[in-house]
């Protein structure tokens, strides 16, 4: 059973969703999400695999701009209340006066040192991944832990439920597990993110999406190597053994692929496709590669496809909507290696991503055209604070780029998430709306971008953005906390 329900939280009046109009309406949007990736994140990985920057698909999109990513406030509750709102200010985030915080910033598992005031401003009050996929899914400001739920305590619609209610097919494509926190924004709500069999059970039951892959494989542990006895709370990712069972045995509407072949298959083209949903379950308890043994790269798991050969696969079922489609492709180990400040595996993952938005650009040249398609490639919030070696006495000093094959030199200000503003490319049917609603920032200059990216905008924007270009409205009541936005 679908829950859409709109949010009882509307702070503004229907007219203020009007967004700007679009010339050609999108009949597919493609959202790419690298979680917890910060400019330096995108770098490090050009840095790598090209050895300079200006090599990605995405650095020639015509749009280039940055996003905010604040969450409504840090609880992990509903506060019912206008009680500890978290606001903005890009001068705060790029002030390079002494740090006020004389014990540094503890993070996670280590303590770092305060250096400038801008640090410790983009080191609090920051979003987890739920508020911001919450954000980018509907539109709205939310609490932290919050999966398409409102701080009145009530579900929000989604992107999913507006796609395919317009006759358009959803998909969900992610590194990590099919119910972590982003892609459960856009196929399910819940008041927390961490009530994982509660969200895997809607999105099987609910039967909302046409495609469904990533990890949480109940069978495989973490080298994707089968376990021999399950626990039962390994089935979380996906409800419950029921509903595993049942998807196995062919008595659901999702039709099971589990191999890395079936995966190159699909992408290829070669897969027998007998249903009318694909639920891609990849044999790995947590991850594509992240969490395998050792702490560098190569010695991938042959068990695991790609992100690019998921998103090829996916494509290639999504793409067979004569209405259009949705698509939200989420590297979500990059988070996972931010906060183990793991720099070798941060740029391993962020590669397998842009080589999945490679993927999406080939499909859309060779299937589709920029006239009718958008894609869209952000992050949902920073992580790790990654600056250069001497970031400790310049402020966002850039990393030091030591060529292609050599790890750049990089210096760690924390091992969890960041208040930055983080960039964003858009390309295709309706990306001019990114341009018409930012702002100019020359603070971003320190950053190192062009002046005509200079720019930024709202992470809810990307809702509006993605509806506008399909032609779809958002309901009266869809309230967006336009004060929390800004």
């Amino acid at each position: 059973m679908r829950i859409v329900k709109p949010a009882v939280l509307a702070l503004l009046a229907s007219s203020a969703l009007t967004a700007p109009a679009m010339a050609q309406e999108a009949r597919n949007v493609i959202l790419m999400i690298t979680d917890g990736a910060g400019i330096e994140t995108f770098r490090a990985a050009s840095y790598f695999r090209h050895g300079a920057t200006g090599h990605e698909v995405y650095d020639d999109f015509e749009v280039q701009t940055f996003i905010a990513t604040h969450p409504l406030n840090t609880s992990s509750t509903p506060t019912l209340s206008d009680d500890g709102r978290v606001e903005f200010d890009v001068a705060d985030l790029f002030d390079d006066a002494e740090s006020g915080e004389d014990g540094g910033h503890q993070g996670n598992l280590t303590s770092y040192p305060g250096f400038f005031a801008g640090y410790d401003y983009a080191r609090r009050d920051y979003t987890d991944s739920a508020a911001a996929g919450t954000a980018l899914a509907s539109g709205q400001k939310t609490y932290n832990n919050a999966v398409n739920w409102s701080n009145d305590d009530q579900p929000i619609r989604h992107i999913g439920d507006y796609v395919v209610d317009s006759g358009r097919a959803l998909g969900v494509v992610t590194s990590v597990q099919v119910s972590h926190a982003t892609p459960a924004t856009f196929l399910a709500q819940n008041a927390s993110r961490n009530d994982y069999a509660g969200i895997g059970a809607q999105i099987v039951d609910s039967e909302l999406a046409t495609v469904v892959m990533g990890a949480g494989h109940p069978h495989y542990d973490v080298n994707g190597q089968r376990i021999e006895e399950v626990a039962e709370d390994a089935y979380r990712f996906i409800g419950s053994q029921d509903h595993y069972d049942r998807m196995a045995a062919g008595q659901t509407g999702w039709q099971l692929i589990e191999t890395a072949d079936d995966f190159r298959a699909l992408a290829d083209g070669d897969l027998d496709v007998t249903g009318d949903r694909i639920m891609g379950l990849v044999q790995n308890a947590a991850t594509l590669q992240y969490n395998r043994e050792g702490v560098t790269a190569r010695n991938w798991l042959e068990t695991s496809p790609s992100l690019p050969v998921m998103t090829r696969g996916a494509l290639n079922v999504l793409g067979r909507n004569e209405e259009g489609f949705f698509l939200i492709v989420e590297g979500g180990a990059v988070d996972w290696a931010a906060h183990g400040n793991n720099l070798p595996r941060i740029i391993e993952e962020q590669i397998d991503f842009n080589e999945a938005v490679e993927a999406a650009v080939e499909w859309v040249e060779a299937n589709s055209s920029w006239d009718e398609t958008m894609i869209v490639v952000t992050s949902d919030h920073g992580n790790g604070l990654l600056q250069g070696p001497g970031s400790d006495s310049e402020a966002y000093q850039p990393i030091l780029n030591q060529g292609a094959g050599a790890l750049p030199v990089v210096r760690w200000h924390s091992d969890t998430h960041t208040r930055e503003l983080i960039p964003l490319y858009a390309r295709g049917a309706g990306a001019e709306y990114f341009a018409e609603v930012s702002q100019p920032a020359s603070e971003l200059a320190v950053l190192g971008v062009s002046e005509e990216a200079q720019r930024w905008t709202d992470n809810t924007e990307v809702f509006r953005a993605a509806m506008a270009a399909m032609g779809l409205e958002a309901e009266a009541d869809q309230g967006v906390d336009q004060a929390a936005a800004q």
